[in-house]
């Protein structure tokens, strides 16, 4: 019997991408599974002839022959079928996986080597640590794999042994309707072995807790809220996977003289009406040593002065935010009697200017209409 054209199979275009294609042999591989169809011979034949389409159509080269010469150009080049449905789930191991466990692993074999957890950590640094950057001793309690048994569990000179309840997959299937659902296997608790010899030294586990102790190098211009990522620095992997990551919360403590903006760093500088009204020179703090700032005359309460380069340096870059130097015109609350003479002298000053004339002329023109 001739083959059907692999595109027609998958129900897809010629055009159809990688992810289309993918797609399309996941809904047809779950339709057919042998686990929903038992003993249904058309079912088993459309379920290999999915697999033998996906399987020329998913390969750059396959595709290309395929494209060019059709089955002739596929057919003992490098493709020969799959003799049964366990050569199809070890090989699409990847899409069966996501069906309730379905594949390979739930039925036979060795444990699926898997990473290991992932750890968390909160620390608090200064605002001006996380300015300018630093490194922070920590002590970290985490399980590292035992260095008597190197991760076996099992004491040295002896093996641990497969499980016979799961075979070493460390998971057993159990129907559920028409479905077989994957579930830890309750004799080996998903390690796949047993150990009938355990360690001495971590007992059986593999695994021993110790406290370890880490640089964590802290960026300069970190924000609050930063998570790092340090590799490789969580626990120990199963069954020879890799080990998981450390994420490293960052919490940024308030800074009594400055607050950030983005980038920048706002200060508030108090200054007398006497500086505002007559300008000065005045001594502003910085991340480092303070600068100068000039304050021109008349200078408002609220004013914002920019000084560029002084702020917070942008995360991977030389370059840095702004000083934003925030003006706060204080107006004295307690006067000497010769003050008092002079702000006096100096508002009699105010009114007399001819601007301040004419408003005195107009309100007294108004008080007068208002008053007939």
């Amino acid at each position: 019997m001739s083959k059907r054209d692999f595109y027609e199979v998958l129900g897809v275009s010629p055009e159809a991408g990688d992810d289309e294609i993918k797609r399309a042999y996941r809904k047809l591989a779950f339709e057919y599974h042998p686990d929903r169809n038992p003993d249904d011979p058309e079912a088993e034949s459309r379920f290999k002839e999915a697999a033998e389409a996906y399987d020329i159509l998913r390969d750059p080269e396959k595709r290309r022959r395929y494209d060019q010469f059709g089955h002739s150009g596929v057919d003992g080049n490098g493709f020969s079928g799959f003799s049964s449905n366990e050569d199809i789930f070890g090989a699409f191991s990847d899409i069966f996986g996501e069906f309730f466990g379905f594949g390979a692993a739930g039925r036979r074999g060795r444990p699926r080597a898997q990473a290991g957890a992932d750890l968390r950590y909160s620390m608090n640094i200064s605002f001006r640590d996380a300015a300018r950057g630093t490194e922070v001793d920590l002590k970290l309690p985490k399980d590292v794999h035992c260095s008597e048994c190197n991760g076996s569990g099992a004491k040295p000179g002896s093996k641990p042994e497969t499980c016979p309840q799961c075979g070493g997959a460390g998971h057993v299937q159990q129907a559920q309707g028409f479905f077989r659902i994957s579930v830890t296997c309750p004799v080996c608790h998903g390690r796949g072995q047993l150990i009938s010899d355990p360690c001495g030294t971590c007992g059986g586990r593999g695994v021993m807790r110790v406290t370890k102790d880490l640089k964590v190098r802290i960026p300069a211009g970190v924000d609050d809220g930063s998570r790092l990522r340090l590799r490789g620095e969580g626990e120990p992997g199963v069954h020879g996977g890799p080990p998981g990551d450390l994420f490293v919360d960052i919490r940024v403590e308030p800074d009594k003289i400055f607050r950030r903006q983005g980038k920048d760093l706002v200060v508030s500088q108090d200054i007398s009406f006497v500086q505002a009204a007559l300008g000065d020179k005045i001594s502003v703090p910085t991340l480092d040593e303070p600068v100068t700032v000039d304050v021109p005359k008349g200078a408002q309460s609220g004013e914002v002065f920019r000084i560029k380069g002084l702020g917070l340096p942008h995360l991977g870059s030389s370059h840095k935010g702004d000083l934003l130097v925030e003006i706060k015109v204080l107006t004295p609350v307690k006067l000497s009697k010769r003050q008092e003479e002079l702000l006096r002298e100096f508002q009699e000053l105010e009114s007399q200017k001819p601007m301040n004339k004419a408003k005195n002329f107009f309100k007294k023109a108004k008080d007068k209409v208002m008053g007939e």
